[in-house]
């Protein structure tokens, strides 16, 4: 007499990605372009060129001139990143962080908490564009897993 076994019990996992429709995708393009242009012409390039307005205000911050290059090379990656469809949902989520950063920054070190809304605003647009981009978020993360 033979035994017979259970069959194994085989568990797979499958990511559905989500697309948004044609509209939104045409939207969140336009967005991430603006955006990415006004991060990589407006506000990266005077930190790494050293413009006078950007030097000055990273010393008030009191944190040194690295600080001023190393977030001009973040906003910089986060903007050519909003461009690369595959690195489009982590860019959007680094430049979620960077934004809410600068506004801390605004108002507890600078004194200026006029000027928080605007970089919080701004918070909330790239989180929106996480959300939306967030099969690359998914791909990214499994790429890093394997």
């Amino acid at each position: 007499m033979t035994a017979i076994a259970p069959a194994a019990s085989i568990t797979t996992t499958t990511t559905v990605a989500y697309r948004p429709g044609k509209k939104m995708n045409t939207a969140l393009w336009t967005v991430q372009i603006l955006l990415a242009l006004f991060f990589i012409i407006a506000s990266s390039a005077p930190k790494l060129l050293g413009a006078h307005a950007a030097v000055e205000s990273f010393d008030t911050i009191g944190w040194g001139q690295w600080f001023r290059y190393f977030t001009g090379l973040v906003e910089l990656a986060g903007g050519i990143g909003l461009l690369v469809p595959r690195l489009t949902g982590p860019a959007a989520v680094g430049l979620t962080i960077t934004t809410v950063c600068a506004a801390l920054t605004q108002v507890f070190l600078l004194g200026a908490p006029a000027l928080a809304p605007f970089p919080l605003v701004l918070a909330a647009v790239f989180g929106w564009i996480a959300w939306q981009r967030r099969d690359s978020i998914i791909a990214a993360r499994e790429l890093l897993a394997s």
